[in-house]
């Protein structure tokens, strides 16, 4: 597994186009008290006393390519380390699909047009986030996560707990280290009275430049309980600050025992 994060780091060097972009790493790599106490209130805050095994959300869908703006409707299924998105368009559908099974994560995505593409490795560093619950619990679960306050603040006309979260990678070279842990850079925002996530942030990237930063962010809306978790039936999907996909769910399925392996090979 070392090996073959060394090697898709030095393809990353190596096809970006310049390393001297790297940001640097944190200075610290531990983690702060304060902010991981505050991930763990907001993950009591949507699990309550469920343990959470698996989800099926089904709802409708708004998908917006530039001047293609199309709706249909939308199936999440997910598990600890694997999630996948269909989305039931005019045209045709639309697939995402990632999974972390055995520690090596793999993603695709189908068009349109039926053809399914590769997610290249640098995007799937960091969690979709589609689904807080699993996000979260993945972060808190990391032996390499650092978590740090940055403090209470607005966004987007909301009184927030801003806790950022990046993976640090000890034993590796420095310029690789520092690398994956930009890659693994994400930004939490928890509702200050409730400790619900209300938005996701993180970079996603060209597949053929990890060094090149693209803001998107994951908003969260529209809490509902379903057996006693807290679950946003309303998802927004931002890049560069322009929406892009507007999920509305009307409903929830916890803990039907699905697989990842079906959720992948379905």
């Amino acid at each position: 597994m070392r090996i073959k994060a060394l090697a898709f780091a030095a393809s990353l060097l190596l096809s970006s186009s310049s390393s001297v972009g790297i940001p640097q790493s944190a200075s610290s790599n531990a983690s702060s008290s304060q902010a991981a106490t505050l991930l763990g209130q907001s993950a009591k805050s949507l699990t309550g006393a469920t343990a959470i095994n698996d989800v099926t959300l089904t709802g409708t869908v708004e998908w917006i390519a530039g001047s293609d703006d199309e709706t249909g409707t939308a199936v999440y299924k997910a598990v600890s380390g694997a999630h996948r998105m269909d989305l039931s368009l005019r045209n045709g559908t639309r697939s995402e699909i990632a999974s972390a099974v055995s520690g090596v994560a793999t993603g695709t995505w189908v068009g349109l047009d039926g053809v399914s593409h590769a997610v290249p490795d640098h995007n799937l560093m960091s969690d979709a986030g589609w689904f807080p619950t699993f996000t979260f619990g993945s972060l808190i679960g990391s032996s390499n996560t650092v978590l740090s306050y940055v403090g209470q603040e607005t966004r987007n006309g909301s009184t927030v707990i801003h806790i950022s979260s990046s993976q640090v990678f000890p034993g590796f070279p420095g310029n690789v280290a520092t690398l994956f842990q930009h890659l693994t850079q994400v930004d939490i925002y928890l509702d200050a009275a409730t400790f619900l996530p209300v938005s996701y942030v993180y970079n996603s990237h060209p597949d053929n430049d990890a060094l090149l930063d693209i803001p998107t962010e994951v908003r969260y809306s529209t809490y509902q309980a379903f057996g006693g978790a807290q679950v946003p039936l309303h998802i927004q999907k931002y890049i560069n600050n322009t929406l892009v996909l507007d999920l509305h769910f009307q409903n929830a399925s916890l803990n039907t025992g699905m697989t990842a392996i079906q959720i992948v090979g379905q």
